[in-house]
């Protein structure tokens, strides 16, 4: 083994079938790898990253469906908006650990929280008080309605995809091993089947080539899909949920300092020069529902029903609501929207982990994974390296 004060090698990184891969002898107990992460979503590469630093010299691999930052998850389309408005004191302390991690490979950004209110709350002040310097953040809103507003200067933004590209590259410097393209899933007693993917063609995406691996521990950090692979290839039940959330557009003038707005649960996040709104999270969606646009007077939108109705329900407040300047399309298609896991199925509760099995975890961002999901990665790592060590 290679001693721990030399620097380590840098990984490999199979990004197509074209790239052969062997896996490396397998060790006395049977393992390839010490641990397995799937998933290279912002939670998947900060854990990777996180247990490079905690266990130098481990043998450790990623492994992704897609590309890097995968564009079908909710990496891609969350928020990236790092700020301590909506979390407990309790959660503070974990809030700036993460926002440490974010301020190292998230290139963010300065950008203020302001947090609208319909009666004073404790810290406000009068809403044109808190927007004097934005006129056209004002010009969103009916200050009559929302009279008083709260927020956080220290505030940051960035985006998760950035995150995710950067601690996978820094991991990967520090000799994490990259796999993309491969469909993966757990199995009992660390064993992973990783199915190497390749387009016909036709178009068609089938499998290459299969690989059979084991590892000390896999962690399953697929967002959304991992209680459901968790119940399919493990049979372990969880009280994990997730729900379709939708990021509509915006057509408003926003400037690269225009503040972030919150108010009754919808975030409008400037980007682009104009808007991303970000709608609540009231549930969890029911086991085979199938997202689907709605109607408003009639004509088809591609917003699901409930997002209609809690856009509709602020139009007083937000009159810009009630223009063109909001996109509803024409079908689901056309408004961006990915699955949003929620622990526990809670959308106001923390990212989490739990053990499945001995040998399998579960890793969930969910909607507090902006501010929170770095500490969370970081936690688990530290767990992960003390169980290695023990062993």
């Amino acid at each position: 083994m290679t001693p721990a004060s030399d620097p380590p090698a840098p990984g490999h990184v199979w990004a197509h079938v074209g790239q052969p891969f062997t896996p490396p002898a397998a060790r006395p107990d049977g393992t390839h790898y010490d641990f397995i992460v799937i998933g290279a979503g912002r939670m998947g590469s900060l854990l990777t990253l996180a247990l490079t630093r905690a266990v130098p010299q481990t043998r450790l691999l990623l492994i992704e469906q897609g590309g890097l930052p995968n564009e079908e998850g909710h990496t891609i389309l969350a928020p990236g908006l790092w700020t301590t408005a909506h979390l407990g004191p309790d959660q503070h302390a974990a809030a700036h650990a993460s926002r440490a991690l974010i301020e190292e490979l998230g290139q963010p950004t300065p950008r203020p929280h302001i947090t609208l209110h319909t009666h004073p709350a404790p810290g406000s002040v009068p809403t044109a008080d808190a927007l004097e310097g934005h006129p056209d953040s004002l010009a969103l809103i009916d200050p009559g309605v929302l009279t008083h507003a709260t927020t956080d200067p220290h505030a940051l933004a960035y985006r998760p995809g950035t995150l995710a590209l950067n601690a996978t590259q820094t991991a990967i410097r520090a000799g994490a091993h990259l796999m993309l393209n491969t469909r993966a899933a757990p199995h009992p007693a660390g064993v992973v089947t990783a199915e190497r993917l390749t387009v016909t063609n036709t178009h068609q995406i089938i499998t290459h080539e299969t690989h059979t691996l084991r590892a000390r521990h896999v962690i399953l950090a697929t967002g959304a899909d991992a209680p459901t692979q968790a119940e399919h290839h493990l049979g372990i039940h969880t009280r994990h949920a997730r729900a379709y959330q939708q990021t509509p557009h915006l057509n408003a003038p926003s400037t690269p300092t225009s503040p972030t707005l919150h108010a009754a649960g919808l975030t409008l996040n400037p980007q682009h020069g104009a808007y991303t709104l970000h709608p609540a999270i009231h549930h969890r969606d029911p086991h085979g529902y199938a997202p689907t646009g709605g109607h408003l007077t009639g004509v088809p939108t591609g917003l699901r029903r409930e997002t209609l109705e809690d856009l509709v329900a602020l139009m007083d407040a937000l009159p810009i609501l009630a223009t063109p300047a909001l996109h509803l399309g024409r079908s689901l298609s056309d408004i961006s929207g990915s699955w949003v896991a929620l622990p526990h199925g809670n959308p106001h509760a923390p990212p989490t982990h739990e053990p499945l099995d001995p040998h399998t975890t579960l890793l969930l961002g969910g909607p507090h994974a902006d501010t929170l999901g770095p500490h969370t990665a970081q936690a688990l790592a530290q767990q992960l390296a003390q169980h290695l060590a023990g062993t």
